[in-house]
């Protein structure tokens, strides 16, 4: 296979069954990370169950309902189903937690990781696709649907939450979106503008470009064990020019530094100044 060929044979990948399968490892995993899911999986194992689907499914049950389609379609694929039934049950129930601890070897980790992101980018460009399917050339909706199809388990971790009897209106993703959620959004563009002939690109270099990216950024965020976004810098600098700069650092310690009658730190030395001028003349009197 000559380098060229590459990116279109990495195109054709096949999700189902491995890619899905790391994909669906991925997600649960990062459900009984959250606070209080093992609490709920001892109480409830059906809300546990529920709130597992909505982690691997998220993306297709809200593009579904999107476009105006039944939401429970997603169940219609049973291997699917029974494929991330598996993986919730080992997950959570597995004797000594033996499962968890597997993938907690960081190789494994790593290449579980890389995978889901692998199956991002087919997401994304699958919802594209299925939105142009029903609404023709319209760019807003391509993006849309396929945000919601790449990025579902974020977008809608409010509702996920509510199954599991928590209430966190403040975590919502539009209020503080993570990286996945950005980083998606941008595929999602990047995808429409591509299907559009918008950007002179083709769509397998695209794809694999894409995926690249994805995978080397997750892969260096665990390794190094830093949850910063790589996109803070543009963000940060797009923020600066399109919607006003904030406040520095030195002009907040300087607010913060003003006492509660108006008078700043500054100011004390001339203050103290003065009153040790009246006690000197006072004794002067006396």
């Amino acid at each position: 296979m000559e380098l060229w060929q590459v990116p279109l044979s990495f195109s054709r990948l096949r999700m189902f069954p491995f890619f899905d399968l790391a994909h669906y490892v991925a997600s649960v995993l990062a459900l009984k990370e959250q606070r209080g899911v093992v609490e709920v999986s001892i109480r409830s194992p059906l809300a546990c169950w529920f709130s597992a689907m909505l982690y691997c499914f998220g993306g297709s049950v809200l593009s579904l309902l999107m476009l105006g389609e039944p939401p429970v379609a997603f169940l219609a694929k049973t291997i699917n189903i029974l494929l991330a039934s598996s993986v919730w049950y080992l997950v959570f129930y597995c004797p000594e937690d033996i499962f968890c601890r597997c993938f907690s070897f960081l190789p494994l980790r790593l290449l579980v990781a890389g995978m889901k992101e692998v199956t991002r980018t087919w997401k994304i460009t699958d919802g594209i696709a299925h939105a142009d399917t029903v609404y023709k050339d319209a760019f807003l909706i391509m993006v849309a649907v396929g945000w919601a199809r790449g990025a579902g388990g974020g977008l809608i971790s409010n509702f996920e939450q509510l199954v599991r009897g928590v209430w966190k209106p403040e975590t919502n993703e539009l209020l503080q979106m993570s990286y996945p959620v950005k980083v998606t959004l941008i595929g999602a563009v990047l995808f429409t503008l591509q299907r559009r002939q918008y950007l002179p690109i083709a769509k397998h270099n695209l794809v694999f470009l894409y995926t690249i990216f994805l995978v080397v950024f997750k892969v260096k965020m665990i390794l190094t064990r830093c949850s910063t976004s790589p996109l803070a810098p543009l963000e940060a600098a797009v923020g600066q020019m399109f919607f006003g700069s904030r406040k520095t650092p030195s002009k907040v310690k300087g607010e913060s530094a003003t006492s509660s009658n108006g008078s700043s730190v500054c100011d004390q030395p001339s203050e103290q100044h003065h009153e040790g001028a009246k006690k000197k003349q006072a004794k002067k009197t006396e």
